[in-house]
């Protein structure tokens, strides 16, 4: 019988601990959520960043090989960097971007949803890996195009 007695309490303890930190893993502030916000804003700082200067570069390249003027190349660049493939993942990112800036406001006195933070960060990961994409496909395509 003691053993019994013994077994429920280390369940009890157990599982208070575990209610505890399920608790203060719910517990977040506004500034979680304007985190997630500001980790975005990098993310797709860092990713432009990162592949404007080489896109620019393979852009002149390609306007050297053709022999454009520079009305004939802002002429027929412009589908390296508008076409609806590039449309779409704009207006994907859009949406991204606007779940992600509205996703944590709270009014005055409200407290922010804490359950609300994880499909935050998980729009985050997909807005950055749609803007990932849409360089690649700008890159590919590109690269099509001085490969002939």
């Amino acid at each position: 019988m003691r053993t019994g007695i013994l077994v429920v309490t280390a369940l009890l303890a157990v599982l208070c601990c575990e209610r505890a930190a399920r608790a203060q893993a719910l517990q977040c502030s506004k500034g979680d959520f304007e985190g997630v916000v500001d980790e975005a804003a990098g993310a797709l700082r860092a990713l432009n960043q990162k592949n404007t200067p080489p896109f620019q570069v393979r852009l002149r390249q390609l306007k050297d090989k053709r022999g454009w003027s520079h009305d004939q190349f802002l002429k027929e660049a412009a589908p390296f960097v508008r076409d609806d493939t590039i449309a779409g993942f704009d207006q994907k990112s859009e949406d991204f971007l606007l779940r992600i800036t509205t996703g944590g406001q709270t009014g005055a006195g409200e407290a922010p949803d804490c359950a609300l933070l994880a499909e935050l960060r998980a729009t985050m990961k997909r807005l950055v890996e749609t803007q990932q994409a849409k360089w690649a496909y700008m890159f590919a395509k590109i690269d099509k195009e001085l490969g002939r």
